[in-house]
């Protein structure tokens, strides 16, 4: 049986340093407007999910979402997820049945995420350099990104991407789509970046993140490529909650240097 969310996109990355999120930047690479961030749109996709399969899919369940026509601020998504063989396929669409995000989440058993030592902390530069493939490529491991969640800020992310689920405000655990930002924040710390987009992302979950709780995020660029002109990256990450319990495996890929139409 069919699932379907709706729900109004808003950009809320319009004073970003990221200027593809910027109506005047992102028409001059061929759109017609800021771009709403692929995190804020996954965000959007984890509704149905944790609708379907509770909290335990935070703590043990996956999802991988591919992000393939833009999504506007004001657009009107619709999320359907489809159950199929014990995984739901989902599909984002705006206005026109046009497809923005394809993606897959499922509820596997719980398995041993990877060991801690194999993503080790490291200091992020004094000064961060261009984006290149050189520079990227040196940036092994890249340099952590911290930040401790407070619950008592969450509403405010939850009401910028019109989560409506008990469980989050009930709970006070972060949002899905608040530990994926640190993807984004991760690359950003590490390598001076001009506009640029998230184009897919695969998770694994291994915990919530509660109240207080510090989270390491540390990794390295797992590969580059060049596709239609544009440069790739991906980074393979894990988020670590006070030192000591990994809580998120992310493979990120983003166009880091994107070609003009």
């Amino acid at each position: 049986m069919t699932m379907s969310y709706a729900v109004r996109a808003h950009n809320p990355a319009t004073a970003s340093d990221n200027k593809i999120h910027h109506d005047d930047v992102a028409r001059t690479y061929g759109f017609q407007g800021g771009l709403v961030p692929g995190v804020t749109v996954y965000a959007y996709m984890t509704h149905p999910v944790v609708e379907t399969f509770g909290r335990p899919w935070l703590d043990h369940g996956t999802m991988a979402a591919r992000f393939v026509r833009p999504c506007y601020d004001g657009d009107e998504i619709t999320i359907d997820a489809v159950p199929e063989n014990d995984v739901l396929e989902l599909t984002a669409r705006r206005a026109g049945d046009e497809v923005i995000a394809t993606g897959t989440a499922s509820l596997p058993s719980p398995a041993a995420s990877p060991p801690i030592a194999g993503y080790p902390a490291a200091p992020l530069p004094a000064e961060r350099p261009p984006a290149s493939r050189a520079t990227l490529a040196a940036c092994d491991p890249l340099g952590s990104w911290e930040a401790t969640f407070r619950a008592q800020h969450a509403p405010a992310f939850l009401d910028e991407i019109g989560e409506d689920l008990a469980l989050f405000r009930a709970d006070g655990i972060a949002h899905p789509g608040y530990l994926l930002l640190s993807a984004n924040w991760i690359l950003g710390g590490n390598v001076r970046l001009g506009p640029w987009m998230h184009v897919d992302s695969e998770v694994t979950n291994y915990g919530v993140v509660t109240d207080g709780e510090r989270v390491s995020t540390r990794g390295r660029i797992a590969g580059m490529f060049e596709r239609k002109g544009h440069q790739f990256a991906e980074l393979d990450l894990l988020l670590v909650a006070d030192e000591i319990r990994p809580v998120q495996h992310v493979r990120h890929t983003a166009i880091y240097d994107i070609a003009l139409r």
